[in-house]
């Protein structure tokens, strides 16, 4: 496996300032390691699904993470897609892990540094180990061509943001890079309504699967109005343009894991109490939360977690091969 010295974080840095976009691209290509499946179906035309690691390494123990990670994967390639965990393990960012790397990230957990876009320069200068978010997750699969994306669900504006400003990063993220992301809504734990005001306002299209309302993450509704709606993966790939902002897709969660709502919203809102009391704040907000409300529901959130990622892979694995086959 390569590895790179300090003047990565340089080189990371100033690329995309100094030569053009295509140049740019191209040179920070050679800088990641693309697994041999991953770069076949790429320069083939083949449907590939970008999976995200914070999820392995902060969503869940080993070796249940381990678990959920291969299954994930297995999903996909028996809908005909590709998966690609993304991840930077030694400072290289990687584009698709071997059972070897999963088991790895798996294993090292909480160690690992979670990774969003703004961090990705410094773990790959330092050859640190770091387990992608949504917006890291969105470049490295940008820079690659991968069309398609997976998460449980993404980031958003946080309560009493009008406070503290904390606004994830995957928003904006997602309001320039150009792909479709998958996923349960926004996390209850969230800001709903605001959540889907900055996104409109990213220019970020939103459209929920089979639904009117859009989701929570643990739950089928939210109480917001869903901006669209889609009923196939077919309407979804036909309606996709060349646009500079990404889509976001939003797929309930199974309705037999959505029974347990009322439960988890309740552990979520002490959750929440005990975050704020702990003065609980940033990137450690969300790993406290899943898995003070996973403590509190008995496990239920997390059985729910694992489900509706599942489900994702699916839905996205069928959007990945239906825009594979309009090219």
């Amino acid at each position: 496996m390569a590895s790179y010295s300090s003047s990565s974080l340089s080189r990371l840095s100033t690329l995309q300032n100094h030569i053009s976009p295509l140049e740019a691209n191209n040179k920070l290509r050679s800088l990641v390691k693309i697994s041999p499946q991953v770069s076949d179906a790429i320069s083939n035309g083949r449907a590939v699904v970008a999976l995200e690691s914070t999820i392995i390494s902060h969503g869940m123990p080993y070796p249940q993470n381990l678990q959920t990670a291969k299954e994930v994967e297995s999903i996909v390639r028996e809908n005909g897609a590709v998966p690609a965990t993304i991840a930077i393990l030694n400072g290289v960012p990687c584009i698709g892990l071997n059972e070897e790397e999963l088991e790895r990230l798996a294993s090292l957990g909480k160690s690992v540094q979670k990774t969003a876009g703004r961090d990705i320069p410094h773990v790959v200068a330092t050859r640190a180990n770091g387990a992608t978010t949504v917006s890291a997750t969105l470049f490295f699969a940008s820079m690659v061509g991968i069309q398609v994306f997976v998460t449980g669900g993404i980031g958003g504006v946080h309560r009493h943001a009008n406070h503290t400003m904390d606004i994830s990063s995957d928003l904006t993220a997602l309001g320039r890079t150009p792909i479709a992301v998958i996923s349960a809504g926004v996390k209850s734990i969230l800001d709903i309504p605001k959540t889907l005001e900055y996104l409109e306002t990213q220019e970020v299209y939103v459209a929920a699967y089979k639904s009117d309302e859009f989701p929570a993450f643990f739950t089928e509704k939210s109480g917001c109005k869903a901006p669209s709606r889609v009923d196939s993966p077919e309407d979804y790939a036909n309606m996709k343009l060349n646009r500079k902002a990404g889509i976001l897709f939003a797929v309930p969660i199974p309705k037999q894991h959505s029974a347990a709502g009322n439960l988890i919203e309740s552990a979520t809102q002490r959750a929440l109490t005990e975050a704020r009391e702990q003065n609980v704040t940033g990137n450690a907000e969300t790993p406290f939360l899943l898995a003070r409300v996973n403590e509190l529901t008995g496990g239920t959130s997390l059985a729910a977690n694992i489900a509706l990622v599942k489900n994702n892979a699916l839905i996205g694995s069928q959007i990945a091969v239906a825009l594979s086959q309009l090219v």
